[in-house]
């Protein structure tokens, strides 16, 4: 297959970039490069990347209206995996446009490169749709109507926007509900990239809600997997969907929606212990109040990914976090 990975010089992109890649795939990675953190570790995955064969990279912006017209229409794919977008659920507080170009106009110009010249589309939404719900864990059937964030709710809207060209146009369109991603080369503005830097440094790390936080971590090459295996089993219409009695989460058009979480309730300290394990160090915490925008608990039913794709998440927090460290201490140390 040639796959188009769009955010291919991010987190989730570039890893999953490498696995494509190791398996044969020809993958075409799209990135603007942009400053929303360091482009010099972007640049260090690209960097990766491309020393492998079956791998080219054009820097651009997936907003970019001409600019995508123009790539589909002189390429190919045979499935196009949407994992670009404006991330970080507090920034959204601080410049909402940013979302609404790359989250909601970046994404419509996707599907119109789909919709308009084939190839099926797996895209990311987040488990931050599931918004002021607070019932765990988080099942697709549950309403996703009360989002906290704008963040969360441009992800709500690619949902809605890929079902309507999925029945208009036949697009088939998988959105999977990442849940709380970590692991090596992982984006510097999340907690465990902060806490490692934090302890490192001798300075207090900021725990919100006074500790009293709950995720669904999940390990990247468990995302890489699930990812990879959608990609393999394009959506097709649910013969049981009933418009009498309709599921959120499927259609009788060619889409669908997945969570993807290691499906398991870990505390923060647990996971602030975790860091301090792997570091031979302690941590100064600096104790907060919740922040805007963010919710106490996520937690995500992985059923129906593991009925669909027979695979669901498993590595334990501590496993992973291990290899986070090992990953950032030779990283830096290699940097300096």
């Amino acid at each position: 297959m040639r796959i188009l990975v769009t955010g291919g010089a991010g987190f989730i992109g570039a890893s999953l970039a490498h696995r494509l890649l190791s398996r044969g795939n020809e993958v075409v990675c799209v990135d603007n490069l942009n400053a929303y953190y360091d482009p010099r570790l972007k640049k260090a995955r690209l960097a990766l990347l491309a020393a492998k064969r079956g791998f080219s990279f054009l820097q651009a912006d997936i907003a970019d209206r001409a600019g995508m017209q123009s790539l589909f229409a002189r390429e190919t794919f045979d499935c196009v995996v949407n994992l670009a977008a404006q991330a970080g659920v507090r920034h959204s507080l601080v410049d909402p446009h940013a979302y609404v170009d790359a989250n909601v106009t970046g994404f419509l110009n996707v599907l119109e490169g789909v919709r308009h010249h084939g190839g099926h589309l797996v895209f990311a939404s987040s488990s931050s749709v599931y918004g002021g719900n607070t019932r765990l864990p988080f099942r697709e059937t549950d309403a996703v109507d009360h989002p906290v964030s704008l963040y969360a709710a441009t992800k709500r809207a690619n949902e809605l926007m890929a079902h309507s060209y999925a029945h208009l146009f036949g697009v088939r369109a998988t959105g999977l509900r990442f849940f709380t991603v970590y692991g090596p080369w992982g984006r510097p503005d999340m907690a465990l990239f902060l806490f490692a830097k934090g302890i490192l440094a001798g300075e207090p790390i900021p725990v919100f809600n006074q500790g009293h936080m709950v995720r669904d971590f999940t390990y990247i090459d468990d995302i890489v997997e699930g990812v990879v295996r959608v990609i393999d089993n394009p959506a097709a219409p649910d013969p049981a969907w009933d418009p009498a009695d309709p599921l959120p989460a499927s259609s009788s058009a060619p889409w669908r929606i997945f969570n993807i979480g290691n499906h398991q309730r870990v505390e923060l300290m647990r996971y602030i212990r975790a860091i301090e394990s792997a570091l031979g160090r302690k941590a100064i915490l600096d104790l907060q109040p919740m922040q805007p925008g963010d919710v106490e608990a996520t937690e995500a039913d992985t059923a129906r990914l593991e009925a669909a794709v027979g695979f669901r998440p498993n590595t334990p927090v501590e496993e992973g976090v291990r290899r986070f460290v090992d990953w950032y201490l030779d990283y830096y140390e290699a940097s300096r």
